[in-house]
């Protein structure tokens, strides 16, 4: 990250494309137990205080088109608030884990 603030918000002078958006971390990867063939992939700020969520079919992660990567850059209205301490502090250390052991566009 191009700067100490750990809330993953990034201004335009941090990408060379000029966009604005939050870069989150792959923190969680579980299967919904409604759908069997569901995968969801939760990716979180290296706080740990905003995620965002997505959901995939099993049967989309064959090919290289579809690798899962190990970090995302989302607009900011597509994040959620993490309000459980317990887990946010999860969150912040899978995050900030991962941000130390992957390129952001390292599959995992």
């Amino acid at each position: 990250m191009a700067s100490d603030d750990r809330s993953g918000v990034r201004s335009a002078a941090d990408d060379d494309d000029g966009t604005d958006g939050v870069r989150v971390w792959l923190v969680e990867r579980t299967y919904s137990d409604d759908e069997l063939n569901l995968v969801i992939l939760v990716y979180a700020t290296e706080d740990g205080r905003r995620y965002h969520r997505r959901e995939r079919a099993l049967t989309s992660f064959t090919g290289p088109a579809r690798e899962t990567k190990s970090s995302l850059e989302v607009s900011p209205d597509e994040l959620g608030t993490v309000d459980d301490p317990a887990e946010r502090d999860r969150y912040a250390n899978e995050a900030s884990r991962m941000a130390e052991r992957y390129e952001p566009d390292d599959a995992v």
